[in-house]
């Protein structure tokens, strides 16, 4: 199992953070996603990267302003990714975004840490800017 674990302090408010990162039916600010499409029940949810890439996802923690959790699985790997939010200190919001992976092939070994590092900064700055930040 491989994991990446991004800690950031965002200007915003865990309730701003939260209506965001927790939004699966809009993913405008996203700038590796082409589409999502959010189930009726609100629990699934497909991503769709602009290459066309597929990975589906089934929530499995849903807690307010505080913890956002879900499975997620593609051709290429199946995993969790949790984010943990809490107010910062004077104000803001301390984030906490954990991915844990298993490959499906061998040979991804070599670069799941830096491709998980990677998407995670690239979510990191899409979301300062969905922020305003």
């Amino acid at each position: 199992m491989k994991k990446a674990v991004l800690c950031a302090t965002l200007k915003s408010a865990p309730e701003k953070v939260w209506r965001v990162v927790t939004d699966n039916a809009g993913c405008n600010w996203r700038s590796d996603l082409s589409k999502i499409e959010a189930s009726a029940d609100g629990v699934r949810f497909i991503e769709y990267t602009k290459a066309g890439f597929v990975t589906h996802f089934v929530i499995t923690a849903l807690e307010p302003y505080t913890r956002y959790t879900f499975s997620l699985e593609n051709d290429n790997l199946r995993g969790n990714w949790t984010g943990l939010f809490r107010e910062a200190p004077g104000g803001g919001t301390e984030m906490e975004l954990t991915e844990e992976i298993t490959l499906k092939k061998p040979w991804l070994h070599l670069f799941a840490i830096p491709y998980l590092k990677k998407q995670q900064a690239l979510y990191l700055a899409d979301l300062k800017k969905a922020l305003g930040e």
